[in-house]
């Protein structure tokens, strides 16, 4: 999946797709993706080492046959349900969202989440929801566990079966829910004052050219400095 452009992220608004089951509780970063994957800086090619200690045999590499990404429709996945709390605990790495994201996983639902992890799946365009209601997330795991798809409606903050019918509803911040809708990451948020931004620069460069640096000496009319130096300005430019 392509990184998200200076503009901001793909626009998150309803994803349907086949959900994972992950029967799990305190499922570290560590586990999501091992230490030894966090050499890249790139966003991209993680997605086979995700899970990778649950996935793989350590003597030669070879799949497990049972667990769940392993296993057809799951391989498919583009939303995981984690029936335990606290996902993605452990240590900070912005890796564990990335190697979701590129094994196509845009959004997680889980009972309860680590504040650093949660933080940063938003950051990477993706929609972590905490479903707190042990009725609700068992709801949501019988749909999985049966390989059906699910449907996550995020303008309506609704989670919904393959038919189209309502399970739960969900709660996200309004500012969050902003972003991803509208494809927002901190550039895009920032450009989206760029007039202001700029207007500002103008008003700086006016008002106080020398903090410009030695492009200063350019500015002005006729090669002219916008603003005659004081003598002891002067004496001090030359020292």
């Amino acid at each position: 999946m392509a990184a998200g452009s200076a503009k901001g992220l793909p626009k998150f608004e309803v994803l349907k797709g086949i959900a994972a089951p992950l029967e799990r509780a305190n499922v570290d970063t560590d586990a999501i993706i091992p230490k030894q994957f966090l050499k890249t800086i790139k966003r991209t090619g993680l997605g086979s080492a995700l899970f990778n200690e649950m996935r793989y045999n350590a003597e030669d590499g070879s799949e497990k046959p049972d667990f769940v990404l392993n296993q057809e429709p799951y391989r498919r996945s583009k939303i995981l349900v984690v029936t335990g709390p606290n996902f993605g605990c452990g240590s900070s790495r912005e890796h564990a969202p990335w190697a979701l994201l590129d094994f196509g996983i845009k959004c997680v639902i889980a009972p309860s989440y680590a504040d650093i992890f949660f933080n940063n799946t938003f950051k990477n365009g993706m929609l972590p929801i905490a479903i707190d209601n042990k009725h609700d997330i068992e709801a949501i795991a019988d749909e999985a566990r049966a390989g059906r798809e699910i449907e996550v409606d995020l303008p309506n903050q609704s989670i919904n079966d393959s038919t189209g019918k309502k399970i739960c509803g969900f709660e996200v911040e309004e500012f969050r829910k902003h972003c991803l809708v509208n494809g927002l990451d901190d550039i895009g948020l920032t450009m989206q004052m760029e007039d202001k931004i700029l207007a500002f620069e103008k008003k700086m460069t006016t008002k106080t050219p020398w903090l410009d640096g030695r492009a200063y000496l350019k500015r002005g009319k006729n090669g002219k400095l916008a603003v005659k130096p004081a003598p002891q300005m002067l004496r001090a430019y030359l020292a």
